[in-house]
């Protein structure tokens, strides 16, 4: 990420919101490297375990992590799914989030993804609630309508309670 800092200080002066794509083939510095060009997400950011400092930034500064576990097992990022740390990270305070990666080409849109972690982990009705609030809170939507999706997911939660 470091070689696009010019074009990432320049989107940002012409009022882009940034992502970059890190941590994914690439070793946790990726992903530091990201986050000093300013970006508000990560796309992947699975290599993240591997600096416990830069973990903990990610959890201080609340990061999402836009993770895609079906493009991350096509390309043998991880061996099985059981390997991927989406909700290891979910479970130590990461704003993880569920997506698709070039579905057409990896196979698997948001809901595969999704339902494969589930079944692969095992998900409980509060997992998948906080992984919905960390969509919510990773999207770029206009604070009005992040609050009104925010109180339909508090409203099925506590209908659900039961």
């Amino acid at each position: 990420p470091s070689k696009f800092a010019r074009l990432f200080a320049k989107a940002k002066l012409e009022g882009f919101l940034l992502v970059a794509h890190a941590g994914e083939e690439g070793d946790s510095s990726y992903i530091k490297e990201a986050l000093e060009l300013g970006v508000q997400r990560i796309d992947h950011g699975v290599r993240c375990e591997e600096d416990e400092i830069l973990l903990q930034e990610i959890i201080d500064r609340q990061t999402p992590l836009t993770m895609c576990p079906l493009s991350n097992l096509k390309l043998k990022v991880i061996e099985k799914m059981q390997d991927h740390n989406a909700i290891r990270l979910l479970k130590k305070g990461v704003c993880v989030t569920l997506n698709s990666d070039d579905p057409a080409y990896f196979g698997g849109y948001m809901n595969d993804n999704f339902y494969t972690i589930a079944q692969s982990f095992k998900l409980t009705r509060q997992d998948v609630i906080q992984l919905s609030f960390n969509a919510l809170e990773a999207s770029f939507l206009p604070p009005k309508d992040k609050n009104e999706l925010e109180e339909k997911i508090r409203n099925f939660q506590k209908v659900t309670k039961s």
